[in-house]
């Protein structure tokens, strides 16, 4: 009979020792955190792409502007030869200017001038936005400065190439569409394409846009200066170069 017993003690299966509570709540704590860590993520992803397709069609819109506006210009052009008339495109509202003297004998006025267009630096190079004001003061500061009417293909170079934005002021690289949604989007700015069509076409939010640009650094162009104290039309550099300020920025950027 003994031996019987001592059986069956020895077949009784052993109990499992109990989890303590603590570790099952840190469990069930783990396991929600990582599911709502999952929901978040997933919503992330959705908002992105949501945003990605948004910058794509707002990029192919002012690609279609561009193009439809190209050819009107094109077909007005063609309308005014066949007719025996010239045509002239309308005044240009756009203007980048570069600062290519320094500090050196400067009269106060034009010295204020340059800080207020924020042209603190040789070969700094800002947008302004043309009307009676600003070319008058480009009139006074034309002996220190070089300037012209850029294309779409210039402001794209330096927005892309040489764009940095001012945050807290501070020079910040634009390596995100969401710096500048951050500081832009109240203004229906939400991506670069965006910031380049209210440049380009000179809009409603162009003070922003432009502020929210540090004023460009470009280098000395590529084989230099021809001469800083002669105007552009005698031979020199400064002053109004129309168009040609395009190619100028090509050896620069």
């Amino acid at each position: 009979m003994v031996e019987v017993k001592s059986t069956k003690a020895a077949e009784a299966p052993k109990k499992l020792p109990a989890v303590p509570e603590s570790i099952l709540k840190r469990r069930l704590r783990r396991s929600t955190q990582k599911a709502q860590r999952l929901q978040v993520s997933i919503k992330a992803k959705a908002a992105h792409y949501k945003k990605r397709s948004e910058y794509f069609k707002r990029a192919e819109k002012y690609a279609k502007e561009y193009r439809v506006q190209e050819r009107n210009e094109i077909r007005l052009k063609r309308q005014a030869k066949n007719k025996g008339n010239f045509y002239i495109p309308a005044e240009a509202k756009l203007a980048f200017v570069i600062r290519i003297r320094g500090v050196n004998q400067i009269a106060p006025k034009p010295r204020k001038i340059l800080q207020l267009f924020r042209l603190k630096q040789i070969n700094n190079g800002v947008f302004i936005k043309l009307n009676k004001a600003t070319i008058n003061m480009l009139r006074m500061i034309e002996p220190y400065v070089t300037w012209g009417y850029p294309n779409l293909k210039s402001v794209k170079e330096l927005v892309y190439k040489r764009g940095f934005a001012k945050i807290d002021r501070q020079r910040i690289p634009i390596t995100s569409n969401s710096l500048i949604q951050k500081k832009l989007g109240r203004a229906g700015i939400i991506c670069t394409e965006d910031l380049i069509h209210e440049i380009f076409t000179v809009g409603k939010n162009f003070k922003y846009a432009s502020n929210y640009l540090w004023p460009f650094k470009l280098n000395t162009p590529t084989g230099g200066w021809r001469k800083k104290t002669n105007h552009y039309v005698e031979g020199g550099d400064f002053g109004n170069r129309e168009d040609r300020i395009n190619e100028l920025l090509r050896r620069m950027v």
